[in-house]
């Protein structure tokens, strides 16, 4: 019984170790190279292996938004934001290429960013984990009244660490290793990855979020995930 159970549990590393070798740098931690700012103008900078996004006073959401689309993934990443600013990741997302109203008649001017948006936010939030429509539908996707655990999961001044996946219809969400958002939504299949620095009050900042260790692994039909 115990042999079984010490093999098993090597091939279980063996396997996890596997898997975490697949992972692909999504940043090359010296340039920004394969990535480009939508939405507004907030300031990026590759910076000592880090991606470093500063607010500019006047500028509406800005996200440094990868120049390909992915669709199935495994993403990580560490983030540090300073707790007086808003932050998020955008998956499977994309711009508005002219003006268009949404389904709550909010008109969306062309080139703002809209779909899902894993939060970032400040410990207080308790929505941190949580994934919101971005520009459209403007709602939360997981209800986490339900789970306080996920409510707790981020901490202020350090570094968090996001893990999201996403497969077929399905989202994901773990923060420092606590399951997070888990829904299921047809809408978007496909889309850019973007990190985002929130618009700010006039006065107020600047204020920063860096993020370093992004990595991804593409998913192919069938993967099977934890």
């Amino acid at each position: 019984m115990k042999t079984s159970l010490i093999v098993l549990t090597l091939a279980l590393s063996l396997a996890t170790a596997a898997r975490a070798a697949e992972m692909k740098p999504l940043f090359d931690g010296k340039s920004l190279d394969g990535w480009a700012v939508k939405g507004g103008f907030a300031a990026y900078r590759a910076e000592d292996g880090m991606i470093v996004g500063k607010t500019v006073e006047g500028s509406p959401n800005s996200f440094l938004c990868t120049t390909r689309d992915y669709a199935d993934f495994v993403l990580e990443f560490d983030v540090l934001v300073d707790p007086e600013l808003n932050s998020g990741c955008q998956i499977r997302s994309h711009v508005y290429e002219k003006d268009t109203e949404d389904a709550k008649k909010h008109v969306r001017k062309a080139g703002m960013v809209y779909g899902y948006q894993c939060e970032i936010a400040t410990e207080a939030s308790g929505n941190c984990g949580n994934f919101w429509d971005e520009a459209r539908l403007t709602k939360w996707w997981d209800d986490f009244t339900k789970k306080p655990e996920a409510q707790k999961a981020f901490k202020d001044n350090v570094w968090n660490h996001y893990r999201v996946v996403a497969q077929g219809d399905r989202m994901r969400s773990w923060v420092n290793g606590v399951p997070c958002a888990d829904f299921c939504d047809k809408t978007d299949a496909t889309g850019f990855i973007g990190l985002q620095v929130h618009g700010i009050k006039k006065g107020t900042g600047p204020y920063q979020v860096r993020w370093k260790n992004l990595c991804i692994r593409e998913l192919k039909p069938g993967d099977k995930m934890d």
